[in-house]
């Protein structure tokens, strides 16, 4: 799942980016209002936190814009304001989840899990494809009861799969939503990594679960 950031304090940007990432997330970070509606009206970000204190456009212009074009992403505020009528026009402008300041990093991260599986329409954290099962949050696979080693970036793969069972995925699709900025694009990236994660997955003797749509992409399903 990929993340899109916007904070203006460097401190919180390092702290919070390093915990997404920690977490299994793709994040992009940027420092001001502007640049963040640009890249959250651009981008293939599942969620979107925003602090509402920003220079040059703050977070709920940003907010509202997004919304007032279409945009629905998921948005997470984030605001040193403890009080109700706050947290009530960020909720009327469309946003998904509020946070405080100072907050726990931990119920942030929570927080975001919640809002990819919203993302998707999926309550349950355990996602079943056949007897495959996926925990997005505790960023785990098993095959069968028994546990699938995975890199952070194959289970990523996986995970953005597996909130889009049944659906045929493409390559590029899955660069948006996966792979951050500051990767380096590679033309056979995903399809590599797509290799290994079916190697992982599928056992010998097991079922075909990862397929390949010539020309489309990618579909996991029984």
């Amino acid at each position: 799942m990929r993340i899109l950031y916007v904070e203006d304090s460097r401190h919180l940007q390092k702290s919070v980016a390093t915990a997404l990432k920690r977490a299994g997330y793709s994040v992009d970070v940027c420092g001001d209002g502007a640049e963040g509606l640009h890249r959250a009206g651009s981008a293939g970000y599942d969620v979107a936190i925003l602090d509402i204190m920003l220079p040059v456009m703050d977070g709920m212009e940003i907010l509202r814009r997004l919304r007032a074009a279409g945009r629905d992403l998921q948005v997470l505020l984030l605001t040193a304001r403890d009080a109700v009528p706050e947290r009530v026009r960020g909720l009327q402008a469309g946003a998904d989840d509020y946070l405080v300041k100072p907050f726990a990093l931990d119920e942030l991260l929570a927080r975001v899990g919640v809002l990819c599986r919203r993302a998707y329409a999926k309550k349950n954290p355990l996602i079943t494809i056949g007897d495959l099962v996926v925990d997005t949050a505790r960023r785990s696979a098993a095959r069968a009861g028994t546990s699938v080693d995975l890199l952070p970036r194959e289970f990523r793969i996986l995970e953005y799969l597996a909130m889009r069972a049944g659906e045929v995925v493409s390559r590029t699709d899955i660069w948006n939503h996966v792979y951050d900025e500051l990767t380096e694009p590679m033309s056979n990236a995903v399809d590599s990594a797509i290799c290994t994660i079916r190697k992982k997955i599928e056992p010998p003797g097991s079922a075909r679960l990862l397929h390949t749509r010539r020309g489309m992409g990618y579909i996991l399903s029984e």
